[in-house]
């Protein structure tokens, strides 16, 4: 217990100066203007980072697996087939015909109709329903992420350029108008998720055991997996894909904790998140001068460490 404190305090003090850092940092003469754009970065990054980290955290309990992602789903997938078929149908005039506030809430829509209606479709009693769900949800992905690559190389060169836009995640290109509408879904569904966490212990130990003890086990996975949705639509739509970002920090979560709760261990995975995020963030721009994204690096890094999950396990 005191050293999950001890650390947990360490991971408070680390997120707290790599805000500081990534806020102060050579501010220049315009520190007004550079502190609000930094301001709005931070807000956006604290916004996905819990949101994967909570995302995250659950996915792995439900499915019994460490090493998975909810991307694996077909999310992201379901995303980039979106902003393709807008760009394919409406070109150029897709920012006229759908603002940012309709782009960002259909996404969304989407994402989430698209998960409740695999569940709704596939989902049944069973022991390996849920490795179906995860086999349908990575089949669907591939289908889709096909679909994309087919009508993006239909598109007119001139307006690839937007979805180009749309595969990499980036906190350079925020729209603060939708940080509000985030920032509430996301304590909305936290306040839910936090309350609901205690069952996540009781689903850790597996469906028979969560059975046994009175749990309604079908109605649990089917809430989690909608706020799973949830939180992966909002982080998703708000700054593009991390596809890795999950895994690392969620990992290295586990590494750092040991404790079967998990409101401590999402709490500690959202510092985790922080700490990655903002430092990744503070690298790209001040390292490399903004010259690559920063999800290229958390899923450089975050693709290696999942092949050392891979060895390791196999190792094992």
């Amino acid at each position: 217990m005191k050293r999950n404190q001890s650390i947990i305090g360490l991971l408070i003090l680390l997120a707290l100066v790599a805000i500081a850092s990534f806020l102060l940092y050579n501010l220049g003469s315009s520190w007004e203007f550079a502190l609000r754009l930094r301001s709005l970065k931070i807000v956006a990054m604290v916004i996905t980072s819990c949101c994967v980290a909570y995302s995250t955290i659950a996915f792995h309990t439900l499915t019994n697996n460490r090493i998975l992602t909810p991307s694996i789903m077909g999310f992201e997938s379901v995303y980039m087939l979106l902003q393709t078929i807008l760009v394919f149908v409406y070109g150029d005039q897709t920012f006229h015909v759908l603002n940012s506030f309709g782009n960002f809430m259909l996404s969304i829509a989407c994402m989430i109709g698209f998960a409740f209606i695999i569940y709704m479709l596939i989902y049944k009693k069973g022991r390996s329903n849920m490795y179906l769900l995860l086999l349908i949800g990575l089949i669907l992905g591939i289908l889709f992420n096909t679909l994309s690559a087919f009508m993006q190389l239909l598109i007119d060169p001139n307006d690839f350029f937007i979805i180009q836009g749309k595969m990499f995640a980036s906190f350079n290109k925020i729209n603060q108008h939708l940080l509000p509408y985030a920032a509430f879904i996301l304590l909305l569904v936290l306040s839910i998720g936090v309350y609901m966490a205690k069952y996540l212990d009781v689903l850790a130990l597996g469906r028979e055991q969560a059975i046994s003890l009175g749990l309604n086990y079908n109605s649990m996975v089917r809430l989690f997996l909608i706020m799973i949705a949830i939180l992966v639509a909002v982080s998703t739509a708000l700054i593009g894909p991390i596809t890795f970002l999950g895994l690392l920090v969620a990992n290295l979560t586990y590494e750092l904790i040991r404790t079967h709760s998990h409101r401590l261990m999402i709490f500690a995975c959202c510092l985790v998140s922080v700490i990655t995020v903002v430092g990744g963030q503070f690298l790209m721009e001040r390292a490399f001068n903004f010259s690559t994204p920063v999800s290229t690096i958390i899923n450089f890094v975050g693709g290696g460490y999942f092949i050392y999950l891979l060895l390791k396990v196999k190792k094992i």
